[in-house]
């Protein structure tokens, strides 16, 4: 007996190294998604300190735009440290999808947040065209808009890595936000080294309101991003295609219908009917789909399929055959 006891715990031992993988990923996913919302919580809230005091000492406009988009990306990122947390919760009894659409909830609010302050900029900098008034002490707003070029654009650069590597559509869309923020930091910049002669005064409004058209644009590209997720938007045609190819590609079968996709954070789902022969045992289509499964998992990562099995030639309402035929 004590001689076959230590040979027992080596096949338990070794059941787990399966999926031991996929554990990893989602784990290295997971630390990703939280670095990134905390460095960007971090990066916003002392940028908007040192733009607050570059502010109060020039009294530039264009220094408090870029203050405002400070203050809104403080208050953004704050939300999607929120709502990326809320999303890596896994599935429950009550959201048995898993929570990913906390991601979108969360760009949307980030929309509206800086929507919201490119109108506050325009209503202020508006008054500026008619009393223009001089930048002072502008070496102090050059110097804190340098530091601020600076920490956005490595903040940008780590935001798209991760954003590549876990497919966040809140990670996306803080990045987009970001950009924008450098594009704000090189205008204000600019305003402040050739936008003091008596004659270029106006040029301290109008990069203020440029930049607010800016924000308005770049929140409506994070809403309609957000909208997309949350109204289950099928994947790209690409990915639809590869998905119609791969379940194809099986040498026993015949052909699939009623093909949907969506995604909800960095999860995506497919759902298809796959068609068989008619004479295939229960077990020899349970074989089928579980190769066609493992062939679509290899080509999408961190994806979820359902599959249907059901006779080739089968005279079924299909929901295809109720879809609006659309180019694309």
């Amino acid at each position: 007996m004590t001689g076959t006891d230590p040979v027992d715990p080596s096949p338990a031992s070794s059941e787990p190294a399966g999926p031991a993988p996929a554990d990893s990923d989602q784990t290295r996913r997971d630390r990703l998604l939280r670095a990134a919302t905390t460095v960007s919580v971090s990066v916003a809230s002392c940028l908007s300190l040192l733009k607050l005091a570059a502010w109060l000492v020039t009294g530039s406009a264009a220094i408090l735009s870029s203050l405002l988009d400070s203050l809104v990306d403080v208050a953004a990122s704050g939300i999607l440290l929120i709502s990326v947390r809320h999303a890596l919760r896994p599935p429950d009894r009550s959201h048995r999808f898993g929570h990913g659409k906390a991601e979108p909830l969360g760009a949307i609010a980030q929309a509206a947040f800086v929507g919201g302050s490119a109108l506050l900029l325009i209503f202020e900098s508006a008054g500026r065209f008619i009393t223009p008034e001089p930048v002072s002490d502008p070496p102090v707003g050059i110097a804190v808009m340098m530091v601020s070029l600076v920490a956005t654009v490595a903040l940008v650069i780590f935001q798209r890595s991760v954003a590549r590597r876990t497919a966040s559509t809140a990670i996306a869309a803080d990045r987009l936000n970001y950009v924008g923020d450098t594009a704000t930091s090189m205008v204000v910049l600019a305003v402040l080294l050739i936008g003091q002669s008596p004659g270029w005064l106006w040029l301290d409004p109008a990069a203020a309101i440029g930049v607010a058209l800016w924000l308005l644009v770049s929140a409506a590209r994070i809403a309609r991003n957000a909208v997309d997720h949350l109204m289950d938007r099928e994947l790209p045609r690409e990915d639809r295609l590869r998905i119609a190819e791969i379940v194809r590609a099986d040498p026993e079968v015949v052909d699939l219908h009623d093909l949907r996709t969506r995604s909800a954070g960095g999860t995506r789902f497919i759902e298809l009917h796959v068609e068989m022969e008619g004479g295939l045992t229960l077990w020899q289509a349970h074989t089928v789909c579980d190769r066609v499964e493992a062939s679509l998992s290899r080509a999408f990562p961190d994806v979820e399929v359902i599959l249907h099995q059901e006779p080739a030639g089968l005279d079924d309402d299909r929901l295809d055959h109720r879809i609006a035929r659309r180019p694309g």
